[in-house]
């Protein structure tokens, strides 16, 4: 095993990330305050916008997650296939 753990992403892109995500979300909230129209269609593309930020993100880490599941139940099989490798050389 490799006991060096190195991080997938840098600290700057890690900031980049958020300041994108941070501009596009201030955008949106802009453009519906600003935008004509009655409280109700209003409301209504602030409402939908939140469940569209929200979904995103349940979207990224369910998908995270089952890519790190995945990368562990690799994992096992390497080892039980080292292992059985291993004995039968012996």
């Amino acid at each position: 095993m490799n006991d060096n753990i190195t991080l997938p992403n840098s600290s700057s892109w890690l900031f980049f990330v958020k300041l994108t995500f941070g501009i596009a979300l201030a955008g949106m909230a802009a453009f519906i305050f600003f935008l004509e129209g009655n409280l109700l269609t209003k409301g209504y593309l602030a409402l939908n916008s939140l469940f569209l930020v929200s979904s995103t993100i349940m979207l990224s880490k369910t998908l995270r997650d089952e890519h790190e599941a995945q990368r562990l139940l690799n994992r096992i099989s390497e080892a039980k296939t080292n292992k059985i490798l291993k004995e039968y050389a012996e």
